[in-house]
């Protein structure tokens, strides 16, 4: 059980994986602050961060904002590239200054910032570490490396960081599964193009998990693959969704199509893939719970669904009040 004045302040705690990771911390006896524009009780703005700086008894950072690459409702215009951008690079920069900012006696002891498997350059082939080199090909993975560059430290030598290149994350209430949960129940679900590109992904809970290992363990630092050890295409994980939830994957998206709704250059996180190996994860000692595709979409598939790793709704009350 973690101290009762342990903070753990989120940048981003309101989307997908922020609500579960806040949900999963409260269970262990943390506190957690988060950062968003959404006003609420445990909640402080960006702008307060800039102004006033950490909260008190912050122990670690977690940065997970960014904003949604995949909504529809936007166009892959300079606009809202420029969006892409700013919300992960200038946010993280604001938490870098922050704890740059802290006395020595306040600033947290680890500083954990999301980043994305967008670093590689896609191939069938090619196996890549976190040694691997990239980031400098096209839009996605030079706004992983300016992302990664913004969580330097310059005043804060004591603090560790870590970043997690984040693959697919799997889990029903957000992301990728979220949204092809109905087209799969009804039978329309299928694998992206050939189904060959590679399809490297993370279940929610392993996520979360590796999230709250690194923030316990001293000797976890460094860049992460946020991967899990299993290598698949994306043919394969739609075959295991479909099993999971007793349905087929007959018809294939075309890519063509996925070029013309979202354009080319976002498109590719689907159309294309890499071969991403948790190396690191796994020789840090972090143990998976759902190392196999399959067992990790019947957790998601299930039509009553029922999150294990999340916080009763009676509890989690008496958890933030």
């Amino acid at each position: 059980m973690a101290a009762a004045r342990s903070t753990v302040l989120i940048g981003g705690g309101t989307g997908f994986i922020g609500l579960a990771l806040t949900r999963a911390l409260r269970m262990k006896g943390y506190s957690v602050t988060v950062i968003s524009r959404q006003p609420g009780p445990f909640h402080m703005s960006w702008t307060d961060l800039q102004r006033y700086g950490l909260p008190s008894n912050v122990i670690a950072v977690v940065n997970l904002a960014g904003q949604n690459l995949f909504d529809i409702k936007r166009q892959w215009t300079p606009g809202f590239k420029q969006n892409v951008w700013a919300s992960r690079v200038n946010t993280t920069q604001y938490v870098a200054r922050a704890i740059d900012g802290a006395a020595d006696a306040d600033k947290p002891k680890v500083f954990i910032s999301m980043s994305g498997v967008g670093y590689y350059k896609p191939s069938e082939d090619v196996e890549y570490t976190e040694e691997s080199p990239g980031g400098n090909f096209d839009f996605l993975s030079n706004l992983v490396t300016d992302w990664e560059s913004a969580t330097e430290l310059e005043k804060s030598p004591t603090a560790r960081k870590v970043i997690i290149r984040s693959g697919v994350v799997l889990g029903r209430e957000g992301g990728v599964v979220n949204h092809m949960y109905w087209p799969f129940w009804f039978g329309g679900g299928g694998p992206v193009g050939n189904g060959k590109q590679y399809f490297p992904w993370i279940h929610l809970h392993d996520m979360v998990g590796f999230i709250i290992y690194a923030i316990e363990n001293e000797k976890v630092s460094g860049i992460f693959n946020g991967v899990a050890p299993q290598l698949i295409t994306n043919k394969e994980f739609t075959n295991a969704l479909a099993k999971a939830m007793w349905r087929p994957a007959l018809f294939p998206v075309p890519s063509f199509f996925l070029n013309w709704i979202f354009s080319e250059e976002r498109a590719k996180i689907m159309t294309e893939g890499q071969k991403v190996i948790s190396k690191r994860i796994v020789e840090s000692g972090y143990t998976y719970k759902y190392s196999d595709i399959y067992e990790a979409c019947k957790q998601c598939a299930r039509m009553v669904y029922d999150d294990d790793m999340i916080v009763p709704k009676i509890a989690n009350l008496v958890l933030t009040q």
